[in-house]
């Protein structure tokens, strides 16, 4: 130890200096050099020699420096190969993984039991990752999983061992079945949250259930007890504790068990405590009714007589439900459970309980409230039976709310059955005006008269007349009270514009038929009427109706074949109803109603009373046409008669008809009356065919239509001088061809002139003129030819002069031939 003066290097230093400029220090030197530079507190020397690779590390440099900084000392051990300090200093560090891979790439089998006691003894979370790293190495864990686990349990290090056996046991193989069970066990002694986690994870399911299930009942997780268990007596054992038992968990339970089972679970739950399980026990049946049976859920319920409890299941039910047993039990339950307002609101809305046990069963409940079973009597029409327990159970005040308020249109209903319970009528009679104009008077008019009733409406009736009401029904319960009454009916069938007639005069029919009549022919209910006045034999009334009514339709029924009743009609038409009648339509209405009934020998009797005899109808035009019209198709005989009493026909019409029918000479007894002579002078030439007559005829009348139709006829018979002398008379030129052939015809050339100087004297015609010249020489008149020919004429001489030639009247034709100048044909003549 050579003394060193201040500022100056020690010369030991100075040493090492020389040394390290030369090249590596060895082991000894390194560690001496290092000694003193750590001694003077000069780290960094070290770490510029290290990284220089001046110096050689050994584990005893490792230890030196170690004591100055740890990761200075983690490389030397490493340079060193000082292998367990290596894995001694990873460890410290908390770099387990480390340890493995440095462990690996050295070829170095570290003792992991030792390393792992080392750790769990200053850092039990460190032993936990390094077990860890340990079970993920290659070729298995180095280290049994159960011996880990007792490392840590010895050390009652319960968390950390739970925490190995976790992640170990993730794959959840059946060889950890123990270790399984292990780290349930050790839990539940000590940890029960623990353990009820690891059991909700559902991760492990090879462990020994029995055991942990008498484990789990022990520290209390009674709904795990019952997840494991698996004979009944243990569940039934358990699953009383309700009051540790979490109440959805405990529902959720009841779905894993067979219907048996639950149902028999469910049993003792309500043997052991009804009202504190009942909650319970009625969301079970609501979750799983499906499963257990609806049937079995209300037996069950039932046989512990918990009203309660039906009521609260079968609420849940009802809604999806349409058996009409479940529906009348929830209405049972909830009335025994006092809850009126859910019986009312279901007797309303539901639509599927028996309304006749539902209504049964109210009315012997004998609720204070009486409005389910106004429900259902409303609803299900047990009206009568609603009032009659009202009424005997006196609540009169829930009658007057269900007529005034529920449905005043059942009110006819409660007010019979409250008649026939004789009830005073002064409170039905207040009852009915309470509601005035909601009523439905029809009903109500036949609850009454069913009973013989009705006046007790009469006050009410009038009182609505009174406020205006035009309600047909209200004017027929009126009008019935007066027809009773015999307060002149008459008056009110006639004068009311309001109530139903079909009605009324049905009323009437078996009180007094005339009423009905009356109220019939104001309605104009035709089959009624009929009907009535048959059944009655009131035919006068009826003949008096049907000519009044003027139907078609109504005619044709009365007068229809079939009718029994036809002829006493028919009667009373014609010797009462028509005679009485002062309209036209209306006896036009019946002479076509028996037209077209084809009645003609009635109908002949109908006009003869009404135009024959002195009616305001005598003088009809149209009547005596139909009276003569019908005899005619008839009657003929009746026919002559009619002709000359009567006067204001359609003579021209009414003689056509008579001559279609071959009624001539009563044709020409019209035509003749009406001063028709061409048609009558026709009748007689052309029906009658007496020419004579006809001739007669003419005379007497003087017409030249006349004397021309007779003329015509004389022509076509051959009386060519008897025509010719009527056509004169009728001087009628229009037929002069016709005359002219057949006077030549007959070789009347006489006659033929004075025709045809009669013709000449209308018509200028060549034929005329040349037929006369013709004539002239047939009767050798040669002067007049002279004469006529020297006249102004229009004759064709040159064809007249040859026909005289041809015909060998050479003097006429000498004269014709002269007169012209043809001098040949004269010179033939002479």
């Amino acid at each position: 130890s050579v003394p060193v003066q201040a500022g100056q290097t020690p010369p030991l230093l100075q040493y090492f200096g020389t040394l390290l400029t030369r090249g590596k220090l060895n082991a000894f030197e390194s560690l001496e050099l290092s000694r003193l530079v750590v001694n003077q507190n000069k780290k960094n020397l070290l770490e510029n020699w290290l990284a220089e690779d001046k110096l050689e590390c050994s584990e005893e440099l490792g230890d030196l420096v170690k004591t100055v900084d740890n990761d200075l000392a983690l490389k030397i051990y490493i340079k060193a190969r000082a292998t367990p300090k290596v894995v001694a200093a990873f460890a410290e560090r908390r770099e387990f993984d480390k340890i493995l891979i440095y462990s690996k790439q050295v070829g170095y089998t570290p003792d992991y039991l030792f390393l792992l006691q080392t750790i769990l003894r200053t850092d039990p979370q460190g032993a936990v990752n390094f077990a860890l790293m340990m079970s993920q190495m290659e070729g298995g864990c180095p280290i049994d999983y159960n011996t880990i686990t007792d490392l840590f349990l010895q050390r009652n290090l319960i968390r950390e061992a739970t925490a190995f056996l976790l992640d170990v046991l993730k794959p959840n193989l059946p060889e950890h079945a123990f270790l399984q069970t292990k780290v349930l066990e050790i839990n539940l002694v000590t940890f029960p949250n623990v353990a009820d986690a690891i059991l909700a994870n559902g991760m492990f399911t090879h462990y020994d259930r029995p055991r942990i299930a008498q484990l789990c009942e022990k520290a209390g997780l009674f709904v795990r007890a019952l997840q494991h268990y698996t004979e009944l007596p243990d569940i039934k054992r358990v699953i009383v504790n309700t009051h540790a038992i979490e109440p959805q968990s405990l529902v959720e339970f009841f779905g894993t068990l067979s219907r048996e089972w639950a149902l028999e679970c469910m049993k003792d739950l309500l043997l052991v405590n009804l009202r504190g399980n009942l909650q319970i026990i009625v969301q079970v049946a609501k979750e799983y009714c499906e499963q257990l049976g609806v049937d079995a859920c209300i037996k069950l319920f039932e046989q512990f007589k918990s009203y309660e409890g039906l009521y609260f299941f079968l609420g849940s039910y009802l809604s999806s439900s349409e058996d009409p047993d479940i529906h009348f039990k929830y209405i049972e339950a909830a009335a025994k459970t006092g809850q009126i307002k859910e019986v009312e609101r279901v007797t309303r809305e539901s639509n599927f309980y028996d309304a006749e046990k539902t209504k049964n069963f109210l009315m012997e409940a004998k609720l204070p409230d009486a409005r389910p079973l106004i429900n259902v009597c409303d609803r299900f029409g047990f009206v009568p039976d609603l009032t009659h327990y009202l009424y005997t159970n006196n609540m009169l005040r829930y009658i007057e709310g269900y007529v005034q308020k529920v449905n005043p249109g059942n009110a006819p209903l409660v007010v019979g059955q409250l008649l026939d319970d004789e009830c005073p009528e002064d409170f039905i009679k207040g009852l009915i005006l309470s509601v005035r104009s909601l009523l439905p008077v029809e009903p109500l008019v036949e609850e009454c008269e069913k009973r013989n009733r009705l006046r007790l409406l009469t006050q009410f009736l009038e009182h609505l007349v009174s406020e205006g009401s035009q309600d047909v029904h209200v004017h027929n319960a009126l009008g019935k009270i007066i027809i009773d009454s015999n307060n002149n009916p008459e008056h009110f069938l006639t004068t009311n514009p309001y109530y139903d007639s079909r009605v009324v005069g049905k009323y009437c029919e078996k009180r007094d038929p005339t009423l009905a009549v009356v109220a019939y022919r104001r309605g104009q209910c035709d089959d009624e009427l009929i009907n009535v006045t048959n059944k009655n034999s009131l035919f006068k009334l009826q003949a008096r109706y049907v000519v009044e009514r003027m139907d078609g339709d109504l005619w044709e029924k009365v007068l229809n074949p079939e009718n029994e009743y036809r002829r006493q009609l028919i009667d009373q038409v014609v010797s009462t109803a028509l005679p009485e009648s002062k309209s036209p339509e209306q006896v036009s209405a019946t002479v076509k109603a028996f037209m077209t009934a084809d009645l003609p020998h009635e109908l002949i009797e109908l006009l003869e009373k009404i135009v024959l005899q002195n009616s305001a109808f005598s003088g009809n035009f149209n009547l005596q046409n139909l009276l003569i019209l019908t005899a005619i198709k008839a009657d003929p005989s009746r026919v002559m008669d009619y002709i000359n009493r009567l006067d204001n026909f359609d003579g021209p019409a009414v003689g056509e008809v008579a001559v279609e029918a071959q009624l001539y000479e009563e044709a020409f007894a019209i035509f003749k009356k009406f001063n028709l002579n061409v048609q009558a002078v026709n009748v007689l030439l052309d029906n009658i065919r007496s020419i004579d007559r006809a001739v007669e005829f003419a005379f007497r009348v003087e017409e030249d239509a006349v004397w021309s139709q007779v003329a015509k006829a004389q022509l076509r018979e051959g009386l060519v001088s008897d025509a010719i002398e009527s056509f004169i008379r009728a001087d009628d030129a229009t037929q002069f061809l016709d005359v002219i052939r057949a006077s030549e015809d007959a070789d009347v050339y006489s006659d033929l002139v004075r025709y045809l100087l009669m013709v000449r004297q209308k018509v200028k015609e060549p034929k005329v003129d040349s037929e006369l010249i013709y004539a002239y020489a047939k009767t050798d008149r040669l002067g007049e030819i002279e004469e006529f020919i020297l006249m102004p004429n229009v004759a064709n001489l040159q064809n007249v002069g040859d026909r005289l030639f041809d015909e060998a009247l050479y003097e006429a034709a000498k004269i014709i031939f002269a007169f012209i100048s043809n001098w040949a044909k004269l010179a033939v003549t002479l």
